[in-house]
């Protein structure tokens, strides 16, 4: 069973780090624990219709927060990197962001 684009690409990461990116076509999103870099290039090519030259992943633990006398862990996630071709368009969606 295949897993839709949807549940791959969670959301996108809105920092200034990863706006100033954009420039490069360098995108930056959140995306499923289980997914692999071959998965997450096609579903970035599939939702935004863009060619993707690479992906390079990021998988972040979760930090230590207390909250009073109780302590514990926020979520662990993982983030990809998705480097578009050169030829191909921008992604709408961070345009109207910078």
């Amino acid at each position: 069973m295949s897993k839709l684009a949807q549940d791959i690409i969670l959301k996108p990461v809105i920092t200034e780090e990863s706006m100033s990116g954009t420039a490069n076509k360098k995108y930056t999103f959140k995306v499923a624990k289980d997914a692999n870099k071959i998965e997450i290039a096609q579903a970035v090519e599939q939702l935004f219709n863009v060619k993707v030259a690479k992906v390079n992943t990021i998988s972040v633990k979760g930090k230590l927060r207390r909250y009073g006398r109780f302590e514990g862990l926020t979520a662990s996630s993982k983030k990809a990197v998705v480097t578009l071709t050169e030829d191909s368009k921008a992604i709408e969606f961070f345009e109207g962001m910078m």
